[in-house]
């Protein structure tokens, strides 16, 4: 890099001649060059700020939820048609879903347009379906204990409720009550609102805690089955994310396979917490670039989305070096994942393996968000690929990603919400 002191330089930077910067003190030529760099450091902590502001669902992170309702996507630009409205060309469509009816009316057409009221034949041609909730009026048993008298002992013998009654609220009652609050995460108040407004069932918060813990004792042996299930998978897809549990951050840890989604939740997010997740497992990991899953000793897949996020952050900022960095691994890692449903021949992957190590030879030694990248994916090189080699592995982790952010697992339960 030629030096700004070089009469010669075409960069000239300043507002005043060479021969006018050659006749200044050398401290005060010192002093300007730490102030050029100060500037130059807080201009790129000022890009790198905006950069974090513009970020988005497509280009971090962050849950679609997180998304400003007041800024519109970016729509494609496109020299295809629009498409019609409707299903292409001999797709049945969406069907109406007939339930079971309870009742079942016949409609007959009364009178022809022709003004004919006798028809020779009527067939049926649709069935419209209604939906009505039937009055909800709650079973109520009163099991009246009576006490006799014994003529041989003289003492009073009491009756006592049967065991399977004893708590007073039934099994489904009790289970709607789990549901509201477990499954669906409304604290202990608005389950008790509920039952009073639409049950017309008073109920106090203490005898709502107690329905709860008999629900979680009543599914433990269920979730312990999960537990061992997903344990035993060949593939996992795992995930955290924070858990606020009565004003306290805790973590809510998910491991997916293909047939369960196991949670779990931590006070911490740690290599410990992991452990207790995955317990003796050692299957194959599919998860995000944490540095915890980084270390796992067997195959892992990191998520291609997750880099695809930041490749499109890095193609959306200001500065062009930055931007044409972020195009170009942007377009690498959709190619990739595109090798997903499109297996790639021996040359097209021989070509793009070439591209992508000259994409992080070229940025490896940068001190900017590029060269943080390339070596992040040379890190990452041995677990980009790994969905071309075993069956069933994805090359994202949109299972756990999925589950972790939008469901709420049915065992906080367990007093894990704000009651």
């Amino acid at each position: 890099m030629e030096s700004l002191s070089d009469p010669t330089n075409a960069l000239w930077p300043f507002p005043f001649t060479p021969q006018d910067w050659a006749q200044t003190p050398l401290a005060v030529q010192a002093y300007v060059h730490t102030l050029r760099d100060e500037v130059k450091q807080l201009h790129d902590v000022v890009e790198t700020l905006e950069a974090r502001l513009q970020q988005n669902s497509t280009t971090s992170s962050r849950p679609p939820s997180s998304d400003s309702p007041y800024k519109k996507p970016r729509q494609r630009t496109t020299t295809t048609p629009r498409r019609k409205a409707g299903g292409k060309p001999g797709h049945p469509g969406h069907r109406q879903v007939l339930l079971p009816p309870t009742t079942v009316r016949e409609v007959r057409p009364e009178r022809c347009a022709c003004g004919n009221t006798t028809f020779a034949l009527t067939t049926p041609y649709y069935t419209h379906q209604v939906l009505e909730l039937p009055p909800i009026a709650l079973d109520v048993t009163h099991w009246v204990l009576h006490q006799g008298w014994c003529p041989d002992c003289g003492h009073w013998s009491k009756a006592l409720v049967p065991p399977e009654h004893a708590s007073g609220y039934g099994p489904r009652f009790s289970a709607l009550m789990g549901e509201l609050a477990g499954t669906y995460g409304n604290g202990r108040r608005m389950v008790q609102t509920f039952c009073a407004s639409v049950l017309q069932v008073p109920i106090s918060l203490g005898a709502i805690q107690k329905v709860l813990d008999r629900v979680a004792q009543a599914i433990e042996p269920h979730y312990s089955a999960i537990a061992t299930q997903a344990r035993h998978s060949l593939v996992s897809y795992i995930d955290e994310t924070p858990w606020w549990c009565i004003n306290t951050l805790h973590w809510l840890w998910v491991m997916v396979s293909e047939r369960v989604a196991f949670y779990m939740i931590h006070p911490r997010r740690s290599k410990e917490a992991f452990a207790a997740l995955i317990d003796d497992w050692a299957g194959i990991l599919v998860s995000d670039g944490y540095g915890v899953y980084q270390n796992w000793v067997q195959a892992r897949q990191t998520c291609l989305a997750h880099l695809i996020r930041t490749a499109r952050s890095l193609a959306a900022r200001q500065q062009a070096e930055l931007a044409a960095y972020g195009t170009w691994a942007l377009a690498e890692l959709q190619r990739l994942c595109h090798m997903a449903t499109a297996p790639p021949t021996g040359g097209e992957w021989r070509a793009w393996y070439a591209r992508l190590c000259r994409l992080i030879e070229q940025y490896h030694d940068r001190a900017d968000d590029a060269g943080r990248f390339a070596r992040r994916l040379l890190r990452e090189m041995d677990s980009l690929w790994v969905f071309l080699a075993q069956h069933g592995v994805d090359p994202t982790n949109n299972r756990a990603e999925v589950r972790s952010v939008d469901q709420k697992p049915s065992f906080q339960l367990r007093g894990l919400v704000p009651r």
